[in-house]
């Protein structure tokens, strides 16, 4: 009956006859966008999403082509689902950001928590005070954060503390206390770092002018703070006092300087979010710059873990509300490196194509593979199994492999003009060399300098063998060469009956193009890539394992040929004397006794005459 029905109700997926509760609510779905939750039989929250359309994007979960590993688990842990309207897909996002947060669903991604990044703090109290806390109170203050790191918090403090006299002191300086004198000046005030509001010898109006003009610094506005100095620097000029007005110059001048080391770009790009990215199989990663008259006064970097095979955009919806939340943005310009499905009230997004705002999107970009390399290392430090994992998740996704290569085999042929070649296959697993399992050829059917035919003989050789004594093959062949090489290994392959089940690529050592069987274009890897250090790795080691043996083997044939002419000595005497003695020299310099003990008397008395009356 349910079979029959599948047919009559097309629109109703497999799925939903795995968990008849979800039938009816799969039928009613609304058209409209909205927030989708999913809970597991133990009324545990699994995934929180958000969809332009509610029913198109739900079915797509109960799709008979649902792909992803780990997106399949969890729809068949889904028992029921809840579903919430809103206005527009812009809520959506925000709704879904908000309930990300607030229970943390096991398979949605989060961002890396920011409690303990450093935040400049304006103390809610009369005479501000200006510090680094890591700690935010709502007690009516005023944070500006947070930075991803210290150093630069702690670089424009103590520019600010340069231009500006604050207090530092914990006092109530409350109108009251100060009117009945229950405070005296400190030594801040005698080593000129405050000008002493406690004992009413500076203004609230002017310190509030000042703390005003430090508000702008912090968000990259220079103007109120240049103001401020020059209207001071003049006072001081028109009242004869030109030793205060210098000071107040050399104010200036540090300001200006801090503000030219800070500007990045062109200072009329101003009040705009920069977004970078860069991915891989398992984690996004996302940097943030807020940019204000040019400055970076904010920098942000965060890495995102893949949970089901969310795509850049999805990643990237997420990473810009939430950040954007993080930071109490309101800009009205977001510069992105891609396009995304989504609108944002008064908000305009752009993916610029040249100029100055290209170039601020490509740096954010760059930030984020610096912050990605970074992790990685110290990933590959303490988590060498997930460092192997990524890798092979990564080449089986470049080279279009139907699995990880966890076994890797590459080929390099070796010789001088035809003479004394060798060929060497060496083994990774895991990307990492196991020599125990190199094998040296010595080509039986080829006469003279013919790479091609090498080549097929050798892989024809080395997978017989494999396929006779029931040997594990390999995921990956890897042929040192071009289309020539890479030709003749996959004739060898076809006789074997292997081609298509094993995959085979060749490397070009001029261009480091990967070429593929049966496809004119070459694949070409980015250089930084992480797939081509390895293949290069394997095709770099058959060509040491191959010279060294080759070497070996020359060096070997002119000793040999060298102890050949000597009458009555024949292949395996050699083989005695260079397996106790080593060398030709060592020979020629042994005693008639010593070359007695390993031939015997006659042959040794023969070898000793031949070299003693040369």
């Amino acid at each position: 009956m349910e079979f029959l029905q599948l047919f009559l109700c097309p629109e109703i997926p497999y799925f939903c006859y795995m968990n008849p509760s979800l039938e009816l609510q799969l039928k009613t779905l609304p058209s409209e966008p909205g927030v989708y939750r999913y809970y597991d039989k133990n009324e545990q929250l699994l995934y929180v999403g958000k969809a332009k359309n509610l029913k198109k994007r739900v079915l797509s979960y109960f799709n008979k082509n649902l792909s992803g590993y780990r997106t399949k688990i969890m729809v068949g842990k889904i028992q029921r689902l809840e579903t919430t309207i809103v206005n527009s897909e812009y809520d959506a996002l925000l709704l879904e950001n908000n309930l990300i947060k607030e229970h943390q669903p096991f398979y949605n991604v989060m961002l890396k928590d920011d409690k303990t990044y450093p935040w400049i703090c304006i103390k809610n109290e009369d005479f501000p005070r200006i510090f680094l806390t890591r700690t935010v109170i709502k007690d009516g203050s005023e944070y500006y954060g947070p930075y991803a790191k210290v150093r630069p918090a702690k670089i424009l403090l103590d520019t600010i503390k340069h231009i500006y006299k604050l207090r530092t002191c914990n006092l109530n300086l409350s109108p009251n206390k100060i009117n009945e004198g229950k405070y005296k000046v400190c030594l801040e005030y005698h080593i000129k770092n405050c000008e002493g509001p406690c004992e009413d010898l500076e203004s609230k109006q002017d310190y509030d002018e000042k703390i005003d003009a430090i508000r702008g610094i912090i968000k990259g506005d220079f103007r109120k703070a240049k103001e401020y100095l020059v209207n001071q620097m003049m006072k001081h000029a028109a009242n004869l006092q030109f030793e205060h007005a210098q000071l107040i110059k050399e104010r200036l001048d540090v300001l200006e300087d801090y503000q030219a080391k800070n500007t990045v770009v062109n200072p009329n790009i101003d009040d705009v979010d920069v977004f970078g990215m860069t991915s891989d199989e398992t984690a996004a990663y996302v940097n943030f710059f807020k940019i204000r008259n040019g400055n970076i006064i904010q920098s942000f970097t965060t890495e995102i873990k893949k949970i089901l095979e969310e795509s850049d955009e999805e990643i990237m919806e997420q990473a810009l509300i939430e950040i954007r939340q993080k930071f109490s943005s309101d800009s009205k310009e977001v510069l992105l490196p891609f396009h995304l499905p989504i609108e944002i009230p008064n908000v305009k997004l752009i993916v610029p194509k040249v100029g100055d705002k290209k170039r601020i999107v490509e740096l954010s970009e760059k930030n984020a593979k610096e912050y990605r390399l970074e992790k990685l290392k110290q990933v590959q430090i303490v988590d060498p199994e997930r460092h192997t994992n990524r890798i092979m998740a990564e080449m089986q996704k470049l080279l279009r492999m139907p699995v990880e290569p966890r076994h890797i085999e590459g080929f390099d042929n070796s010789n001088i003009q035809g003479t004394n070649p060798v060929s060497a296959c060496v083994v990774f697993k895991d990307g990492k060399p196991s020599k125990a399992d190199y094998r040296i050829f010595h080509p039986k059917t080829v006469e003279g300098p013919n790479d091609f035919a090498t080549m097929e003989e050798v892989i024809y050789r080395r997978y017989k063998r494999m396929l006779d004594e029931g040997e594990n093959l390999p995921q990956l062949i890897l042929i040192d060469g071009g289309k020539g090489q890479l030709s003749s290994a996959v004739k060898s392959l076809r006789l074997l009956g292997l081609y298509g089940k094993i995959t085979i690529v060749g490397i070009a050592k001029r261009l480091e193009e990967i070429f593929f069987p049966e496809d004119p274009i070459p694949l070409y890897l980015d250089k930084k890539s992480e797939t081509l250090k390895i293949l290069q790795r394997v095709r770099d080691e058959a060509h040491r394992f191959g010279v060294k043996h080759h070497r070996t083997r020359r060096k070997n044939s002119t000793i040999k040929s060298e102890l050949e002419e000597i009458p009555g000595v024949g292949e395996k005497t050699i083989e005695m004397l260079l397996s106790k003695l080593k060398s030709v020299k060592r020979i020629k310099e042994s005693s008639l006794e010593t070359l007695e003990e390993i031939l015997g008397k006659s042959k040794a008395k023969i070898i000793h005459d031949f070299f003693n009356n040369l």
